[in-house]
């Protein structure tokens, strides 16, 4: 089957074409991130906006890389959620207005489940059962795998996620926008332990990241001088370690609580160099295999999206279009079939030719 992917649940407006869900033919990325850059954060209004300007220039661009039309398309998939809604329904839309238009059928995705399913785009590929850590701004949770579709919950954050702690720091030390990209590259040549900050809920399978950004709080306003140029690296070299710790750490112990040999890490985060360092060292030790996606397929893409949607369609799992997008949404639950007649109500508030595009 060869199916179109669509991704619009945050800041990235993407477009992907799969085939068998399993083979990339092409992967295109709009960003956002210089225009949300000078406000620190996400402004879900504009970025909706921005979306609706990139959706159908990124969904071509999508089709022409895969050398495709829309006639040679035979399923669409789509993120439903969860995500800020207002971007969520672009996305939306347009897979409705392309399934409708082509008589083709489409499924909405759960943008978690995607992540997760991002792993089978790459060269190595995971059996299931295996333990998955999606870790994201949005997102810090630990899920026990036992197929498609069968998540179960095996810890999640308190509070912040682990992204989100990032991009506080980078705000609250003032040194840019995204956080964790900045925070990876300042940290490269830092002292990890030049401050000791530090790991919350060590006894249990959740996280909690708040303390950790209050802690960082606390040590610039106690400091009798202003923090130096110099100081950032070993300031955020030892910020990163405290949440690299608790992630492994925990990842790694459900696995072994579960007796499987294979965790997969991914999700935003999972692009972090010190992750990637530890998890493979720190696995290995214990001998666990840990697969992570190369970091094009780590970001929100819509190949991720493409990979859950061809299994959904090829088992006859497909939307009407009554379908809405969703604000919150956990991984494996069901929504019911929609009745035609009464709309759905909405819920509230190989990586081979992948491409990057800046808006």
């Amino acid at each position: 089957m060869l199916v179109l992917g669509i991704e619009s649940s945050c800041d990235e407006t993407a477009a992907a074409v799969v085939r068998d869900g399993s083979f990339l033919l092409s992967n295109v990325i709009a960003s956002q991130i210089d225009i949300h850059s000078k406000y620190g954060g996400v402004v879900p209004e504009i970025a909706s906006r921005k979306h609706m300007e990139a959706i159908v220039p990124v969904i071509l661009e999508a089709l022409d890389d895969a050398n495709v039309s829309l006639d040679d398309i035979e399923g669409i998939a789509v993120t439903r959620g969860p995500g800020l809604v207002g971007s969520l329904l672009v996305g939306v839309s347009a897979a409705k207005s392309i399934a409708f238009a082509r008589n083709i059928p489409f499924a909405g995705v759960n943008h978690l489940e995607g992540h997760v399913a991002s792993i089978f785009l790459s060269d190595r590929k995971p059996d299931f059962p295996f333990v998955a850590l999606i870790v994201s701004g949005g997102h810090t949770n630990i899920y026990f795998m036992k197929d498609f579709q069968e998540f179960n919950l095996l810890g999640q954050t308190r509070d912040d996620a682990a992204g989100e702690a990032f991009d506080k720091a980078a705000k609250l030390l003032d040194i840019g926008y995204p956080g964790g990209v900045v925070i990876d590259r300042l940290s490269k040549g830092g002292d990890t332990e030049f401050i000791k900050f530090p790991r919350a809920m060590k006894g249990s399978p959740d996280f909690s990241f708040s303390g950790l950004k209050t802690s960082l709080l606390t040590y610039t306003k106690k400091r009798e001088s202003p923090i130096t140029e110099d100081e950032i690296p070993d300031i955020v070299a030892s910020y990163q370690e405290a949440i690299v710790d608790v992630l492994v750490d925990k990842t790694l112990r459900a696995a072994q609580s579960c007796s499987v040999s294979r965790v997969v890490v991914c999700g935003g985060v999972a692009a972090n160099s010190r992750l990637r360092e530890r998890f493979n060292e720190e696995a290995d030790a214990r001998g666990i295999e840990v697969f992570i996606p190369p970091p094009i397929l780590c970001t929100d893409n819509a190949a991720m999206i493409a990979v859950v949607g061809d299994n959904l369609l090829s088992a006859g799992k497909k939307d009407s279009f009554n379908m809405n997008a969703v604000s919150r949404w956990s991984p494996g639950i069901k929504f019911k079939v929609p009745n035609p007649d009464k709309p759905e109500p909405r819920n509230g508030s190989r990586f081979k030719g992948s491409r990057l595009i800046v808006f």
